[in-house]
């Protein structure tokens, strides 16, 4: 059995106050939760606007992959992608790269 570590970040530990990019248009939550990296099982703890943008990524990956091209889901999930990076690097890291 293969035990892996849930890395904790929430926004009072980064200093700074994250908002959404006017352009989101996803669904906003209001708790964050755990995410798993299904490729290498690392876990980490998303809070909620890290989760929405998160959660509009993959959706927009899983629009793509199913050959639905459109310029505007690639450049909003590239600026989901680049929104992430400025945010929570580290997650990005376990979980997007």
């Amino acid at each position: 059995m293969k035990l892996f570590t849930i890395t904790n970040k929430n926004m009072e530990t980064k200093n700074k106050k994250q908002e959404l990019p006017k352009w989101f248009n996803g669904q906003v939550y209001t708790h964050g939760e755990t995410v798993t990296n299904p490729f290498s099982g690392e876990i980490y703890y998303l809070n909620n606007l890290e989760l929405s943008m998160y959660d509009f990524i993959i959706g927009s990956n899983h629009i793509l992959e199913r050959g639905f091209t459109s310029s505007k889901v690639v450049t909003e999930m590239q600026k989901g992608l680049n929104w992430f990076r400025k945010n929570n690097v580290e997650a990005y890291f376990i979980l997007l790269d």
